[in-house]
């Protein structure tokens, strides 16, 4: 069996995180994949070979400790049997984390950035007690071999940073792309789908709903998703005419929703503190198949989407322009779907997930065959 690179993500299976974690390696053939964590949700299934740090009982709970703390490599599972080629982390937090593993087995390690651990400022900002990142954020700069950005814009924001230019590379994250348009049913809502959190924008989407209800035109919207903003987003919904909440859905019945909207709304901003996406794969999915996008200018969405072209593009955090955005596709919505091919050549193109995945593989590989 052709030795197989270690994967590491500290909590794997987050549902969140599994579809754009999982579509990074569909297009590998040369090397297989293993995933590595601390910890493992039930949907980690998803991801194929998984492997826990520690073993079961105490004994796991305080070999998982010592790892964090420390960096010393518990004796289960046997890594070193496995020979592993390269280690590839998972953000920031998970470069860190990992090093330890590449040092004692000698061997590359990449870490790809996504969004907020580039972009928050409590994460390079050391305080009394420095995190772990803080603290092996130095050495991770001098021995990571790459750091792979999901997004120009998150590259920008790292060599701002002072992280090494050479080592950093951009690589989209890529979609799947039905073999032909799904046909489309007319369920005349404005979809949001994304975690509650401030930089997702959500609360700015209704407040848009709000605007536009008070001019005479009001909206069904569906609000997919869940997070800690639940509760007060909930309560600026009431009085909109229609809010649906379904909560956490699965891959399936999210494209199913996305199918029937009459666009994807994504508001994003950057919140308190920094934190910014890097590219919402949620845009890619909606424009792959074909349903309008209306989209914030921030961080990497202006990489994907072309305002007037495959999309919509308004100023981040401008309700009333956000506003007028979802009225153009309301009072035209055969003129908001003819953006529909255009934005699925767009994600053929330049965000098939086989094609970024191959790509991405291919930068392993390169890191790999450059080990003296």
């Amino acid at each position: 069996m052709t030795a197989p690179i270690l994967v590491y993500r500290d909590r794997l299976g987050a549902r969140s995180e599994v579809e754009f974690l999982r579509r990074q390696y569909v297009g590998f053939d040369r090397m297989p994949v293993v995933w590595l964590g601390r910890h493992r949700d039930a949907a980690a299934d998803a991801l194929g070979e998984t492997l826990r740090m520690g073993g079961d009982g105490i004994g796991g709970v305080l070999d998982r400790a010592l790892f964090k703390t420390f960096g010393t490599l518990p004796s289960t599972p046997d890594l070193r049997a496995l020979a592993p080629r390269l280690v590839h982390a998972q953000f920031g937090r998970g470069g860190a984390l990992a090093l330890p593993i590449a040092r004692a087995l000698k061997i590359p390690l990449v870490v790809t950035m996504h969004g907020g651990d580039a972009t928050k400022d409590k994460h390079y900002r050391r305080g009394l007690l420095p995190t772990i990142y803080q603290r092996r954020l130095p050495a991770l700069l001098q021995e990571a071999a790459l750091f792979v950005c999901v997004s120009a814009y998150i590259r920008d924001v790292l060599r701002a940073r002072g992280f090494p230019d050479g080592k950093l590379v951009v690589n989209h994250c890529g979609v799947e792309i039905p073999d032909a348009l799904p046909p489309r049913h007319a369920g005349g809502y404005v979809l949001f789908a994304g975690r509650f959190v401030e930089k997702k924008g959500a609360g700015l989407m209704l407040e848009a709903a709000r605007r536009l209800q008070a001019a005479g035109t009001p909206l069904k919207l569906v609000m997919v998703g869940d997070g800690p903003l639940a509760p007060a987003l909930k309560k600026q919904a009431e009085g909109l005419a229609e809010v649906i909440f379904p909560g956490w859905v699965s891959p399936a019945e999210l494209l199913r929703w996305m199918q029937g909207a009459s666009a994807l709304c994504v508001p994003s901003l950057t919140a308190a503190g920094g934190d910014s996406e890097g590219l919402p794969t949620v845009v890619l999915e909606a424009m792959a198949l074909g349903t309008p996008v209306i989209a914030s200018r921030h961080a990497g969405i202006p990489e994907a989407v072309t305002d007037g072209a495959d999309g919509l593009l308004v100023e981040p955090g401008d309700a009333n322009a956000l506003a007028a955005a979802l009225k153009t596709v309301h009072d035209n919505p055969t003129a908001a779907h003819s953006m529909g091919p255009a934005a699925r050549r767009t994600v053929e193109v330049r965000f098939n997930a086989q094609t970024q995945s191959r790509r991405l593989e291919d930068l392993l590989l390169s890191v790999v065959e450059k080990r003296p």
